[in-house]
């Protein structure tokens, strides 16, 4: 029987970083790596393979990444916690002194009449599945897409560059509303249309029908739109039933439990990470079901450094996002002032838009918007969003790191910034700065009234 210090099962983000980790952590050598494909896509960049990449062999991890741990693809079927040990589908057993579960998460797929049929089609981390969406996708030309969250409409973003007709199907009011704030999503839907592609809203699909093969979709209010094939993007599912039959226990949003330590509840040898780890909220620290790469690099680190002793701490998660939608890149952190609000904080607003370069008559200025949601009482910052330009995506990190260290939006308004004509706004109108000063002046105001 193989023995291994660390074997790590599941080999896409969260396990990668862990491999890498704890080599550089503790110096460890002897690190096993199981995963059951042969190559790990970039999660991320699944819905960009058929178009802005044109394959999946560019949106590949390279495995040089995992440095000096092993690596054995196969797939792990059982775990015998009294004797620490893994057995794989290929017949071997293996021990271990350290287990780090990342098993990842697996498509929702919804209990709708049809979800059977042939171009029916999910976001799977799989190259040969995604290899064959692609050249499906190249023979159709009405598209349905279920689901206006990130990966529905970068999905619908992607193929409506190719000259398909794309309709998203969302339930809820707006594309990216269970994240975003609604003048954000808002902005979304705008991009979203204008780039030829038509969204419904409010209503869901009660049925994908046709003989073998997808030729409409039936929707809970009863229209029906014609299409030769659905891409399904609404959510995942945590992928547990390793830990599960293994008698780890699972918390209410679907993922293993663990500790602050990422350390599983029931056996504290195996750790969890990523999609497969069950994640609390950093304001309530109650179960949230936000299940992104970002989120399983770090839990990543977090159960690596933390594999002989605890020493790095798992202070909740926050949520950052964003997306680029027909050239409109939109970005939020933290609360939206309806969660807010539903949190018991009172909430203040602040605001500032102002052009991406100064001045603002060189070439590529575009206006770009930052919108803070700050806590009345304590004054500090609990989320924020930004739009439009790609720059967002670091604004939106800068937003989360000011919310995590408690920074209120007197020393946000005072924060030391650089700013250059090319980079960013004029020192005069930088918009982080900017929308808590006008957070700011709101509350005095008011307390002046």
């Amino acid at each position: 029987m193989q023995k291994h210090e660390l074997v790590i099962v599941g080999g896409s983000a969260g396990g990668i970083q862990a491999a890498m980790c704890a080599q550089k952590h503790h110096g460890l050598k002897d690190i096993l790596v199981i995963r059951m494909e042969e190559k790990t896509v970039v999660p991320c960049g699944i819905p960009y393979i058929y178009g802005t990449l044109g394959s999946v062999e560019k949106n590949i991890i390279p495995d040089k990444l995992l440095g000096d741990a092993s690596l054995k693809v196969d797939e792990v079927i059982s775990i015998d916690r009294a004797a620490k040990t893994v057995t794989t589908r290929g017949g071997d057993e293996i021990g271990y002194n350290k287990l780090i579960l990342a098993t990842g998460s697996n498509p929702l797929q919804p209990p709708i009449p049809g979800m059977d049929k042939k171009n029916v089609w999910f976001a799977w981390k799989n190259t040969d599945y995604l290899e064959e969406l692609a050249k499906a996708i190249e023979g159709v030309g009405d598209i349905v897409v279920v689901g206006g969250g990130f990966i529905g409409v970068e999905f619908a973003d992607e193929c409506r560059k190719k000259g398909h007709k794309i309709t998203i199907i969302e339930l809820l009011e707006h594309c990216l509303q269970t994240v975003c704030t609604t003048d954000l999503c808002m902005r979304a839907d705008d991009a979203i249309k204008k780039s030829g592609v038509e969204i419904v809203t409010g209503t869901g699909i009660k049925a994908i029908n046709g003989a073998d093969k997808v030729e409409s979709v039936s929707l809970q209010d009863g229209r029906e739109i014609k299409c030769e094939m659905v891409i399904v993007g609404i959510g995942v599912v945590p992928n547990v039933k390793l830990a599960e039959e293994a008698g780890l226990e699972i918390g209410p949003t679907g993922g293993i439990k663990v500790d602050e330590f990422q350390r599983t509840t029931k056996d504290q040898n195996i750790f969890a990470v990523g999609d497969c780890a069950e994640k609390y909220s950093f304001f309530t620290g109650k179960p949230v079901p936000i299940r992104l790469a970002s989120v399983a690099t770090r839990e990543g680190k977090i159960a690596a450094a933390n594999l002989y002793q605890a020493q790095w701490r798992n202070i909740g998660t926050i949520g950052v996002f964003s997306t680029v939608i027909n050239n409109t890149a939109l970005s939020m952190a933290g609360l939206t002032d309806i969660q807010a609000a539903f949190l018991g904080y009172e909430v203040v607003i602040g605001e500032a838009e102002a052009a991406s370069k100064h001045p603002g008559t060189l070439p590529d200025a575009v206006p770009m918007r930052v919108r803070l949601t700050f806590d009345r009482r304590s004054g500090k910052l609990l989320g924020g969003c930004a739009c439009c330009t790609h720059a967002v995506g670091e604004v939106v990190n800068l937003i989360a790191a000011a919310i995590v260290n408690g920074m209120t939006m007197e020393q946000i308004a005072m924060f030391p910034m650089g700013t250059h004509p090319w980079l960013t706004a004029s020192p005069l109108v930088y918009q982080f700065t900017d929308a808590a000063s006008n957070a700011l002046h709101k509350v005095k105001q008011t307390a002046g009234a």
